[in-house]
């Protein structure tokens, strides 16, 4: 939040193995030198596509996170239905600022029907609190979400949040309160918060634009403005499936990150961002990395608490990839899961619920924290360069970042 500031695929495969310690073992290493020709390994299409500007999956490069495998899409929407949809706003207009908009709202439906008829259980974590992330309080005291979730700018949480207020009090004549959830990014550097661009109206084309499928990456909805280590960032997404007693169950992740100084980035361990050409700097010079919001969904029955203990784990996706959560950020996660019935309205009985054993609860660990780092990581890799309010945002270097990862590999 703070002052810092689906294509042709290839077959899996790791371009790094080298551990974390490997990686400090080799030092920073010399810088990339440019270079024309395209990455080893990649299909003469996806190469071309590259110097040609365009962007792409961490997969569709080759590259893996981890060993678990992903759901179809490798997407939240793989967790039954999950919906994520988006209202973009890019645009200039004449006159004294502020006129430039490059800022969105994203809204994830974490079920078919309506949230207020049946609600999830829920855990909150927050990395770090310079951030906001309405109706948290709630899911704290009661492990319940009970709302869509929105996420947009700092300064226009409150339109979403109300909206999303109204909308369920259409869809339900008995509604006597809600508190939804909504968080928030600062993209400031490439948007004029300030001109207050979303209305009531963005926010109800977001809502009906929530849809499953493979949702659209990189400089879309909420994570429009936003930067990645120093580069354009946006939103992204991920998910990993984990087996547990005989049932497939999905993890997914849905991020929009806006932190991280260059030369902390590693991927796989790989030292890759000190390796990155360095971009302009476009903030003034501070002590923050910017912010993070992540959502963790699944379809594993879980409880309160291990939907919290899954948010806890997503903070550490982040801080493989070099994020420090540092005291000017708003680091904030959100995990539920769709594995238990929650019928407010439902008074006849008492409620049943089931869990996975906590003692077998690691592979659900591990599933959030490949999908975390890898929902980041597209999130960069599809965003395309941006010229906006103090200057331009460079897009990640995907040969670059293809050549040093080539450089590690063992």
């Amino acid at each position: 939040m703070r002052r810092s500031s689906q294509g042709n695929s290839v077959s899996r495969r790791h371009v790094l193995k080298a551990s974390a310690a490997t990686a400090v073992a080799a030092g920073t290493g010399a810088a990339i030198p440019a270079c024309s020709a395209a990455p080893a390994g990649l299909p003469p299409n996806v190469a071309q596509g590259i110097a040609e500007g365009k962007r792409y999956r961490l997969r569709e490069l080759g590259i893996t996170i981890g060993e678990m495998p992903p759901g179809a899409l490798n997407a939240i929407t793989d967790v039954p239905g999950v919906k994520v949809g988006y209202k973009t706003l890019i645009f200039d207009r004449p006159g004294p600022a502020p006129n430039i908009a490059r800022t969105g709202v994203t809204i994830i439906v974490p079920r078919d029907e309506p949230m207020w008829a049946n609600h999830c259980y829920a855990g909150i974590y927050s990395h770090n609190g310079n951030g906001e992330m309405t109706g948290s309080h709630w899911i704290t005291e009661s492990g319940w979400l009970s709302s869509m979730i929105g996420i947009t700018n700092t300064h226009q949480v409150g339109i979403v949040r109300d909206t999303l207020v109204k909308i369920e009090a259409e869809q339900n004549k008995d509604l006597k309160w809600r508190l939804p959830v909504v968080a928030e990014t600062w993209d400031g550097p490439m948007n004029q918060m300030n001109g207050f661009w979303i209305t009531e109206e963005h926010v109800r084309e977001a809502v009906a634009d929530a849809k499953g499928g493979l949702p659209a990456e990189g400089n879309v909805g909420g994570g429009t403005g936003m930067a990645f280590f120093g580069h354009k960032g946006g939103s992204g997404t991920s998910s990993r499936v984990v087996t547990y007693k005989g049932t497939n169950y999905v993890v997914g992740v849905f991020a929009q990150p806006n932190f991280g100084r260059l030369r902390n980035l590693r991927v796989n361990g790989a030292p890759v961002g000190a390796e990155l050409p360095q971009p302009p700097p476009l903030t003034p010079t501070n002590k923050s990395q910017g912010s993070c919001i992540l959502i963790v969904a699944t379809n594993a029955p879980m409880l309160p608490d291990q939907c919290r203990r899954l948010a806890v784990h997503a903070g550490l996706g982040v801080g493989v990839l070099g994020g420090t959560a540092s005291n000017g950020d708003g680091d904030i996660y959100l995990a539920f899961s769709t594995g238990n019935d929650i019928r407010p309205n439902d008074s006849t009985a008492l409620y049943n619920a089931n869990a996975v054993n906590n003692d077998e609860i690691d592979p659900f660990f591990q599933a959030v924290i490949e999908a975390t780092q890898e929902a980041l990581l597209n999130a960069a890799t599809k965003a395309e360069r941006m010229t906006g309010n103090w200057g331009t945002r460079e897009a990640l270097p995907l040969d670059k970042l293809m050549q040093s990862l080539q450089k590690h590999q063992v």
